[in-house]
């Protein structure tokens, strides 16, 4: 046998050796193995984790830097901070204005527990709620997580007042069996009101059907409508719209049986009131004047 045929065999022999035993040098710990197998042979492959191949994944924010949240005062806002790949970060919310730690984790550590993290578990979510929202709570918000050094985003809170408002003067002048409708819009809103309430001096008139008085509202649209298709001396007095979580608006109205509307002006409320103010500094100057 030649020398050739000699180192033939030897490979021959270590490959049926590997093959039909199974037997062979085992795979590094740090590599993974997966074995296929037919009637006759069996043949391991080994290869090396993913991470070794691609890198560990780096964290990072899912939510823009600079993000602006609006919401008005009464509402509860939500300021997101969206986080991937966090791995064993914590995450933490720190109001920028007074550097007032907040939240650690899902551990409130402010006194005002209007403050809360939100986080759902496997989410990469982590999201400051803020109940009851003041015109104070307006500023800048800090989401950071820990790793050497601490990364963050910053968010701006902006708040808003949301008010009703309803359209024509602030007094009507009205005959008996006139037809009153007032719309109550509620403006500078950041969400559909809940409800609105109307009120005539002190009762509230949503249902009061059989008084003669409808009230129609469009959380949607931001609109409340009273109707009251005759109206009566009863149905004189003072008008509230009062929307959830917004400043409510008011309006008078006089109904007049044969009256001059211009001498019922100068008796209304608005104007008994503008005169007392005006009778006190007239009063203040003559006590100045003769002392």
């Amino acid at each position: 046998m030649s020398e050739g045929q000699r180192c033939l065999a030897i490979i021959v022999l270590l490959v049926h050796t590997v093959i039909g035993t199974g037997e062979g040098p085992s795979p590094p710990p740090s590599t993974q193995s997966s074995t296929v197998r037919d009637e006759q042979n069996e043949l391991t492959v080994s290869f090396p984790p993913l991470d070794d191949i691609f890198g560990t994944p780096e964290k990072h924010f899912g939510t823009e830097n600079n993000t602006v949240v609006t919401s008005q005062t009464g509402s509860t806002a939500l300021l997101p901070c969206v986080i991937r790949n966090i791995g064993d970060g914590i995450v933490s919310w720190i109001r920028r204005k007074d550097y007032h730690l907040l939240t650690v984790g899902l551990t409130t550590y402010s006194s005002d527990q209007r403050f809360q993290a939100i986080h759902l578990q496997h989410s990469e979510d982590w999201t400051l709620k803020v109940r009851f929202v003041q015109k104070r709570d307006a500023g800048i918000y800090e989401c950071q997580v820990s790793s050497h050094p601490p990364t963050s985003i910053f968010l701006r809170l902006d708040v808003v007042e949301a008010r009703a408002q309803i359209s024509g003067p602030t007094e009507k002048y009205l005959k008996p069996g006139s037809t009153l409708r007032l719309q109550c819009s509620v403006v500078q809103t950041t969400e559909a009101p809940a409800f609105v309430f109307w009120y005539h001096n002190s009762r509230m008139i949503n249902y009061d059907a059989e008084r003669g008085i409808n009230v129609t509202t469009d959380p949607e649209q931001r609109l409340s409508d009273l109707l009251i298709p005759a109206t009566s001396v009863s149905h004189a007095g003072n008008y509230t719209c009062v929307p959830n979580n917004a400043v409510p608006a008011s309006i008078y109205v006089h109904i007049f049986n044969g009256e001059n509307p211009a001498a019922m002006q100068s008796s209304s409320p608005s104007y008994i009131q503008l005169n007392i103010y005006s009778l006190l500094y007239t009063l203040a100057s003559v006590n100045i004047i003769i002392r």
